[in-house]
């Protein structure tokens, strides 16, 4: 068969699985930090959450730009070149790769998601300045072993790496499988790695609101955690200050406090070092 061939093929397979008759939370997340990468499933519960909890707009687009206050310490005060996004999502601004190179033009980026409206959109994220490189992996937070091994293939394991895990580890629905996964995944990296987790969190009426509506919408179901279960995560590392915070308050910049409110968000947050 030929490249082109091939190529038709494996797209018409990734089309196959796209399901458009429930909410995806890529696509629903996307609807609301205002992409266009939605369904009309995805934004008519888009709409149903806002009245229940409008807040939930203020979760997305505050964890976005945590994103990259984090990636540019990580950066600028770390020394950090690679980066292991696992919960990928659909590009928008921004991207982990984009300001980690506009910093570092030889960083190495390694995105990983198992959807397929995700892969869809893969070449996006797989552009990358000369010195440094990006890859998309079609895999699953669920088999750590499998993401790093595959992870080698771009990233450098003998030098420090930092994990990315944003407003995904909600859909593990059991906390200490979803600790395990972290745990394992952190254990594959050397020493002076780091970790940087968002999440929503169980800090109002609304947001647990807001959770059991999409949940009941038929999409994969996800679970908000107490802030306490997020600082869970961080066990065994080295929390960079100000620690586990809400999302607003982890270092902000002037676009950060003219935001919303870090009272009004929930959603949790934090980067710690690998000892």
């Amino acid at each position: 068969m030929s490249d082109t061939h091939s190529q038709v093929a494996a797209g018409a397979e990734i089309r196959a699985r796209i399901d458009t008759s429930k909410p995806h939370s890529a696509r629903f997340w996307n609807y609301f930090v205002g992409g266009k990468d939605n369904y009309e499933v995805d934004r008519e519960i888009g709409e149903q959450i806002k009245e229940i909890f409008p807040g939930l707009v203020d979760v997305a687009l505050t964890s976005r730009l945590f994103l990259g206050r984090a990636v540019r310490h990580l950066v600028e005060e770390q020394g950090i070149r690679q980066f292991l996004d696992i919960g990928t999502g659909l590009p928008t601004a921004d991207n982990t790769h984009e300001v980690a190179q506009r910093l570092a033009p030889d960083a190495r980026i390694v995105y990983v998601d198992n959807d397929p409206i995700v892969l869809t959109h893969a070449n996006a994220l797989l552009t990358s300045t000369p010195e440094g490189r990006t890859a998309y992996l079609d895999a699953d937070l669920h088999a750590p072993d499998s993401v790093l091994k595959a992870a080698a293939g771009t990233l450098d394991f003998s030098q420090p790496i930092a994990l990315i895990i944003l407003n995904t580890l909600g859909h593990v629905a059991d906390h200490e499988q979803a600790r395990d996964l972290v745990r394992r995944l952190m254990a594959g990296l050397p020493s002076g790695s780091h970790l940087v987790i968002s999440d929503s969190t169980a800090t109002s009426e609304g947001m647990i609101a807001a959770s059991n509506a999409y949940n009941a919408s038929g999409a994969t179901p996800y679970y908000v955690r107490s802030v306490e279960e997020i600082a869970g995560f961080f066990d065994g590392l080295d929390l960079v200050a100000p620690g586990v915070t809400q999302v607003p308050s982890w270092r902000p910049d002037l676009e950060t406090r003219t935001g919303p409110a870090a009272a009004s968000v929930d959603a949790y947050c934090g980067v710690a070092r690998k000892p």
